[in-house]
């Protein structure tokens, strides 16, 4: 796309106001742009409504009408959420018109450096992590993107001398084009959210634009342990700053005699913090930890100053986040477990306690068959809910667990999630683990992950 000042008196059409479309609509329309806001909710649940009207934006509620794009319309700017399939996206893409995310907006107008920063687990934690980093070591930076700020706000209020530090999702990077971060990161990639993007393959692509638009002056921070993400590195012109839980590297960041190192690549290493002295819990929260040592310096961070943030920071909340104790049973909170193998990291970060788990959520067409290892291994019973109950179910079945139990109440979360953590506390035993940790996305009952988990500490916290 055009820098926005280059779209005065044409058409831009917006699809979804949400957290981003304001800043957005506002942005073009000071450029001279003749903006449309369309966005399928009423107007009564779109209290931002009024500030874009007021400018003299035309907005749009309650459906997508069948002429909101045609050639006149020069850009079309999409929430990421939406998705490809509906009628305003396939006509403009059927017209030849370029349909974007927010976040290649930003690009065009942020004069700071951005840290992009994705992966299928471990986004948030990552972002959060290189933020506190940088800003120990007292550089000047912000946290944008999926958490944070939206990513074109910070833009609009960003110098040069500041870094946006940007968790960045599949959903974001697919409608990117010129989109360039100054430092790059994949962290990981797992089968999950097919249901938006129909195949493993675009969903791979999508997380690969991350890359594609990076110089030989950039850096791409990759985990060496991925395959997908070693499959990339012929591909990338930048330089490459690798970090691996399982290998020693020429230059990186990895784990040497249960320390945290750094291999500069002239044949030395640098220590940076004992494996005891990470506070968070679990090898998945270790791997994190050396992504994001490898973004921060690669930003310019100092040793000293990620060391003292790993041995603080005890990680994000609904990401394995401890709850309480209760008659010798402990309750973690990681809601934001997502897909299968989210929740296959949680279950491992624990060592021999037993573990009652309690998942289920949105169905995205998996079959979970990914879980009955660690079902039978590390799981004592399973407490399953939402669309998805009767999936998991079977897969405890197969584990040959007898302690199951299905909550039926799907209609009515807080009743279910209630219903969910008493019958976990009944299977559970004193030294004994509740995990929440649902494998799936909380939309088919919750509006958030963040939403899912709250429900859950409120229930624990009133047993």
């Amino acid at each position: 796309m055009l820098h926005p000042d280059g779209y005065k008196d044409r058409r831009v059409v917006l699809l979804g106001l949400a957290r981003s479309g304001v800043a957005v609509a506002e942005l073009f329309h000071r450029a001279g742009a003749r903006v449309t806001v369309n966005d399928k909710k009423d107007r009564s649940a779109c209290p931002e409504a009024a500030q874009l009207e007021a400018l003299g934006i035309s907005v749009i509620f309650g459906h997508h009408p069948e002429d909101l794009i045609d050639a006149d319309v020069s850009l079309v700017v999409k929430n990421p959420g939406i998705p490809y399939s509906i009628q305003p996206i396939q006509q403009a893409l059927r017209l030849g018109i370029q349909v974007v995310t927010e976040v290649e907006v930003a690009h065009h107008i942020c004069p700071a450096p951005i840290i992009g920063i994705t992966g299928s687990n471990g986004k948030t934690t990552t972002t959060t992590l290189v933020h506190l980093m940088l800003t120990e070591s007292g550089k000047d930076a912000v946290v944008a993107g999926n958490i944070g700020r939206a990513l074109t706000e910070a833009a609009l209020a960003a110098h040069p001398e500041q870094w946006i530090v940007a968790e960045l999702s599949s959903f974001q990077l697919k409608g990117t084009v010129d989109f360039h971060p100054r430092i790059a990161c994949l962290l990981n990639l797992y089968e999950t959210h097919l249901d938006y993007h129909e195949t493993m393959e675009d969903y791979a692509a999508s997380k690969s634009k991350l890359f594609r638009n990076l110089a030989p002056e950039d850096t791409a921070v990759m985990n060496w342990d991925d395959d997908y993400c070693r499959s990339l590195l012929p591909e990338i012109k930048a330089g490459v700053l690798p970090f691996s839980f399982k290998h020693s590297l020429e230059k990186g960041v990895y784990i040497e005699r249960n320390h945290v190192v750094y291999a500069d690549g002239s044949g030395t290493s640098h220590t940076i913090v004992p494996l005891s002295g990470i506070a968070m819990k679990g090898d998945f929260n270790v791997e994190n930890a050396l992504a994001a040592a490898a973004v921060a310096l690669s930003a310019g961070a100092d040793a000293a100053a990620i060391a003292r943030v790993l041995s603080s920071f005890r990680g994000v909340e609904h990401r394995l986040e401890f709850v309480r104790e209760l008659n010798g049973v402990s309750f973690y909170n990681n809601s934001k477990a997502t897909n299968p193998a989210a929740t296959i990291k949680s279950i491992e970060a624990f060592g021999d306690e037993p573990i009652v788990l309690i998942c289920g959520g949105q169905d995205r067409k998996s079959e979970f068959m990914e879980l009955l290892p660690v079902f039978r291994e590390r799981v004592k019973a399973v407490v399953t809910l939402g669309e998805t109950r009767f999936k998991l179910d079977h897969i405890a079945e197969l584990a040959g667990l007898t302690k199951r139990k299905t909550v039926e109440t799907e209609d009515m979360p807080e009743t279910a999630i209630r219903q969910a953590v008493e019958a976990a506390y009944a299977f559970a035993e004193p030294g004994g683990v509740v995990l929440l940790s649902p494998a799936c996305a909380s939309w088919d009952m919750f509006p958030s992950y963040e939403e899912r988990g709250r429900m859950f500490k409120h229930s624990v916290h009133t047993l």
